[in-house]
């Protein structure tokens, strides 16, 4: 296999892990503000990781865009993810050429 598609596969079971371990590891509702919100914006975090993760600029400016455009439509987190990192693959793969 690509080295691109173990990136991929290791970035879906990296956000994946950490939606499904808290709630296999942790029965009750969470109190404490700090965790909360740690949880909260992880998938943020992961998305901000994947599209700044460019050889130039240009590919992450685009997907932010692009990204922030199909969240205001009413998009959910997954597809503008999904969205996002086809942006950024499209762009670095037309840079390059």
């Amino acid at each position: 296999m690509s080295n691109t598609v173990i990136y991929i596969i290791l970035s879906a079971v990296t956000a994946n892990l950490i939606r499904i371990l808290p709630t296999l590891l942790i029965r009750g509702k969470i109190k404490n503000q700090f965790i909360r919100s740690f949880l909260y914006y992880i998938p943020y975090i992961t998305l901000a990781a994947i599209t700044e993760a460019t050889a130039t600029p240009l590919p992450g400016i685009l997907a932010l865009v692009i990204g922030i455009a199909a969240a205001w439509r009413g998009l959910g987190l997954f597809p503008v993810s999904l969205i996002c990192c086809a942006v950024v693959f499209v762009s670095e793969w037309i840079m390059g050429a």
